[in-house]
C-alpha cells in the first residue's frame, strides 16, 4: 500500500511539474524558450531504439540518438558525418573503418567511445526485436555479431561485411534511427532487469549523445525533451520541446490557432486545407519516406488466391482516394520502389474495374462474396483510408469489418502473421531501392520462426524465389543496368499479383506557426528540432 501511494505521489508531483512547463490558455502563446509540438503517440510503444519502428517514435528518438552517420535532409541518398568524422571503406569491399569524433560524450557525461557503439549494434541483434531486422537481412547475426563489429581502439570502429552487397548500403544502414542508434553502453546496463539489456528501461527513458536528452515520458500523454548541454555539436535553440499526445487534429487544429502549439503534426486534410487560409500559420509538405500500403496476408486461404487479391486491387480507385482522402497525407504511387529512389513518378494508378474484379471473384470460388477483416489504425489518414476501402471492397462483394485502434491493436497481429488485410505505412527502410524492395517484396525465409517481422514481405508470408533471386543480383549491377532491372523487378511484381499493394507514397504535411524559423524536414522521418527557434 505504501508503494502505490508513493506512486501515485510520484505522478502528482510529475503532473504539477508539466502544467508548469505548458503555456497558459489564456495567454494563448508557447514561451519563447521552448517548443511545443501536437502529434499522436497511439503507436509510439517504447522508446527504445532496438524496437518497432513508427513514423512518431522515430521522431522522437532522432532528436535523443545520434548516428555514426546521418541522411542529408536535402538528399535522403547521401551521407553525412555525425558521431563518425569520417570513414573508408576497404580496397576489397569487404570492410568500412569509422573514426569517431574526438570529444563527444552521452548526455550522462560518459563519453563515446568504440566500445559503446560495437556494443549498440550487438544488443540490436541480441534482442531481436523488429529493427534487427535491418542488420540480419545483410548478413548479421547474434552469433556474428562479435567478429563483424570490432572496436579497433577507443576512437575506431571496423564494421566487416559478412556477405557479398554494396558497402554503401551497410552505411545506410547505419544512419537508419533505430538499428544505427548509439546508446551510452554504461548508463543503459545499470539500468538491466534480468538480462533485458535495459529495454524495460529504455522504454520510457533515454540513453543517447543528441542534441536533446529526455525528461519526460508519459505514453500517450507526453514527451518532454530538455536541451543535452553535453551535446558534441551545436546547442539546440530551445530550452525544451513538449510533444503533447494530441489524436484528434481539431484539437491540434485550435490550439496551433491560438498559439498554443507551435507545430502540428497530426491534422486531417480538412484542418490542413483550412489552415492554409490563416496567415499566422504555414504548411510544409514534402514527398517524404515510406507508402501507405493494403497488406494482404498469404496465410489466408483466400487472400492466397491470386485472383482474389487481383480482385481486391480492381476494386480500389486508386485516383480517386489519393485525390479526396490522401491530400496532404500522399501522392498517388503503386510500385514498391519509392520516388527519389527510383521510382516513377507520375506512373498513372490501374482504373477500378467492378466487373473484372466479380469474375475474378468467381473463378475462385466466391461467386457469393467473401468475408474480410481489416486493421487500420484510428487516426487520420488510416481511419479514412480503411473505410473508402472497405466501401470499394463492398462494390465487388467482398464484406469487409474494420478493426481499428492503437499500434498494437494493427501492426501486432501483422507481427505475429494472424491478420487478413491491414492498411499500413512502410518506412525505416535505407535510403537505396534495394531496402524498399527487401521489405516489400524480398523475402529469405518464409518460416514463423524466422522472425523477420521487421520484414512486410515476411509478414504477409509472401515468399517468390524468383523475385528474390533478381532483387539479390540487382544490387551488384552498373547503375544503369541496374535501374533497368529495378524497373523489370516492379513489373514482375505487379504480374504475379501483390501481397502488398502500395496506394501512396507518404507526403510529410505539417503546420506551423508563422514565426517557427529553422524547420527542416527530413525525407525519412529524422527531423532534427536542434535547428528550430521562434523569429519573436
Amino acid at each position: 500500500m505504501a508503494n502505490i501511494k508513493r506512486r501515485k505521489l510520484i505522478a502528482v508531483t510529475a503532473a504539477m511539474g508539466l502544467l508548469a512547463l505548458l503555456p497558459l490558455a489564456a495567454a494563448a502563446k508557447t514561451p519563447e524558450n521552448q517548443l511545443v509540438v501536437g502529434f499522436s503517440m497511439a503507436n509510439v510503444l517504447t522508446l527504445d531504439p532496438a524496437g518497432a519502428g513508427g513514423k512518431e517514435r522515430v521522431q522522437i528518438i532522432t532528436n535523443l540518438y545520434d548516428n555514426l552517420v546521418g541522411i542529408d535532409p536535402s538528399d535522403r541518398t547521401s551521407l553525412m558525418p555525425e558521431l563518425a568524422e569520417r570513414w573508408v571503406i576497404s580496397e576489397d569491399g569487404n570492410s568500412i573503418r569509422l573514426t569517431l569524433r574526438t570529444g563527444a560524450v552521452f548526455a550522462s557525461g560518459n563519453p563515446v567511445t568504440s566500445e559503446d557503439v560495437v556494443w549498440s549494434f550487438k544488443r540490436v541483434l541480441a534482442l531481436n526485436l523488429a529493427q534487427a531486422t535491418n542488420f540480419k537481412i545483410r548478413g548479421y547475426t547474434a552469433q556474428n555479431a562479435d567478429e563483424n563489429f570490432v572496436a579497433v581502439d577507443a576512437q575506431t570502429v571496423e564494421i566487416r561485411i559478412p556477405q557479398k552487397t554494396d558497402p554503401n548500403i551497410i552505411l545506410l544502414t547505419l544512419a537508419m534511427t533505430g538499428p544505427g542508434s548509439i546508446l551510452d553502453k554504461k548508463t543503459v546496463l545499470q539500468n538491466e532487469k534480468n538480462g533485458d539489456f535495459g529495454s524495460g528501461w529504455l522504454a520510457t527513458h533515454a540513453a543517447g549523445s543528441g542534441a536533446f536528452g529526455l525528461q519526460i515520458m508519459t505514453p500517450n500523454e507526453i514527451v518532454v525533451l530538455k536541451r543535452n548541454e553535453n551535446y558534441w555539436g551545436a546547442p539546440a535553440t530551445m530550452d525544451r520541446v513538449i510533444m503533447r499526445h494530441l489524436p484528434e487534429s481539431q484539437s491540434q487544429r485550435l490550439l496551433l490557432a491560438k498559439g498554443d502549439l507551435d507545430i502540428a503534426y497530426s491534422l486531417s486534410a480538412a484542418d490542413l486545407s483550412t489552415m492554409e487560409k490563416d496567415e499566422d500559420i504555414k504548411i510544409i509538405n514534402e514527398v517524404g519516406n515510406g507508402l501507405y500500403y493494403l497488406a494482404m496476408s498469404m496465410k489466408d486461404k483466400a487472400l492466397s488466391d491470386p485472383r482474389v487479391r487481383q480482385a481486391i486491387i480492381k476494386l480500389i480507385d486508386f485516383e480517386g482516394i489519393n485525390n479526396s482522402v490522401m491530400k496532404y497525407y500522399g501522392v498517388a504511387h503503386v510500385d514498391p520502389i519509392q520516388i527519389g529512389l527510383g521510382g516513377e513518378k507520375g506512373v498513372k494508378p490501374p482504373a477500378p474495374d467492378v466487373e473484372e474484379a466479380k469474375s475474378l471473384l468467381a473463378e475462385a470460388g466466391y461467386a457469393n462474396g467473401l468475408k474480410l477483416s481489416l486493421h487500420a489504425l484510428s487516426e487520420p489518414p488510416f481511419d479514412n483510408l480503411s473505410v473508402a476501402i472497405q466501401g470499394a471492397l463492398t462494390t465487388g462483394g467482398i464484406d469487409v469489418n474494420i478493426i481499428s485502434g492503437g499500434g498494437e491493436t494493427v501492426y501486432g497481429p501483422m507481427r505475429k502473421r494472424d491478420f487478413q488485410l491491414v492498411v499500413g505505412r512502410s518506412g525505416g527502410q535505407v535510403s537505396h531501392p534495394d531496402g524498399d524492395l527487401r521489405s516489400i517484396v524480398h523475402n529469405p525465409d518464409n518460416r514463423d520462426e524466422a522472425q523477420l517481422s521487421g520484414l512486410l514481405s515476411w509478414r504477409v508470408s509472401y515468399k517468390d524465389d524468383e523475385l528474390n533471386r533478381a532483387i539479390d543480383e540487382a544490387l551488384f549491377l552498373a547503375p544503369d543496368q541496374q535501374k533497368a532491372e529495378y524497373a523489370k523487378i516492379q513489373k514482375l511484381y505487379r504480374d504475379k499479383v501483390p501481397a502488398i499493394q502500395a496506394i501512396s507514397q507518404v507526403t510529410d504535411s505539417v503546420a506551423a506557426r508563422a514565426d517557427i524559423s529553422g524547420l527542416v524536414i527530413s525525407p525519412v522521418w529524422q527531423t532534427r528540432l536542434s535547428t528550430v527557434g521562434k523569429a519573436r
